[in-house]
């Protein structure tokens, strides 16, 4: 398969082609989780999507790979023991998602992709960063996947509170960002209504499995066609998609190679109805 990797608009990114296409294809793009696989290129080997009929176009978030704080990974654990939210997750998810419709033009300029609506997928803060995007209403969307994601920040706060060895100082600017980045509370903002699947690892943190299925019943509540949200839960999938230190692509674990294979049908479905 033919990795591309280059940047676009300054967001670096590992594209992958569908195996045969005959002019412009459908594009779905990704952001990656914090924890392993935590860049462009590890997350495009442990979720391929080979066989997917799109381009599977996969961006660096902010300070992650090629953009890490000072080129070290402790730079930025070290950010995030000093203030996680309104220093460190908040500024990067907003990033992520306000670099995006630049990122998405230059990715049209130097892909064979088409121009229609677009897929997102995100895994854990990047679970964030898309439904984000979805938000904004600024992009057309065709469909979205979510793995293991972070839908409400206070529960990610509460995970990394682990990194600081006591708990978070909340303020009323924090509970302020801490709103803005609450997609089940924000579900109303949801205006567009794609079909959505949630993929939920079965030893995730128990608060973001908690807050997936909110999102989930709150999604279905108001969506034309319910059945179109799907929840899948992983057998043995904890939170991370690969091993340590999730830098370099790497062979697909297991677990990771299940989720794939539910993305791929999922995906595949779609394609097929010609929705995704």
């Amino acid at each position: 398969m033919e990795t591309i990797t280059g940047t676009a608009a300054g967001v670096p990114f590992t594209a992958l082609p569908p195996a045969a296409f005959d002019g412009p294809a459908p594009l779905i793009v990704t952001w990656h989780m914090l924890d392993a696989p935590r860049t462009d290129a590890a997350f495009a080997a442990a979720l391929p999507m080979a066989g997917v009929p799109a381009w599977r176009v996969h961006l660096g978030m902010p300070m992650c790979g090629a953009r890490m704080v000072e080129g070290r990974v402790d730079a930025v654990l070290e950010l995030a023991r000093q203030e996680p939210l309104t220093a460190f997750l908040a500024p990067l998810a907003r990033q992520a998602a306000d670099e995006f419709p630049a990122a998405l033009t230059a990715l049209r300029d130097q892909l064979p992709v088409d121009d229609g609506p677009i897929s997102v997928l995100g895994a854990s803060l990047g679970g964030a960063v898309a439904l984000r995007v979805l938000a904004t209403g600024r992009i057309p969307i065709r469909a979205v996947a979510l793995v293991n994601p972070a839908v409400r920040i206070r529960s990610v706060v509460g995970l990394v509170e682990g990194l600081t060895g006591q708990p978070y100082r909340w303020t009323a600017e924090s509970h302020q960002v801490a709103d803005e980045l609450d997609f089940v509370a924000r579900v109303d903002d949801l205006t567009a209504r794609p079909p959505l699947l949630l993929v939920s690892g079965e030893r995730d943190h128990q608060d973001l499995r908690t807050d997936a299925a909110a999102l989930v019943d709150a999604l279905r509540e108001r969506h034309p066609r319910p059945g179109e949200v799907e929840l899948v839960t992983v057998p043995d999938l904890a939170h991370p998609l690969a091993g340590e230190p999730g830098l370099e692509p790497a062979p697909q674990l297991p677990t990771a190679r299940a989720v794939d294979d539910v993305l791929t049908r999922w995906f595949r479905r779609l394609f097929d109805r010609g929705v995704g």
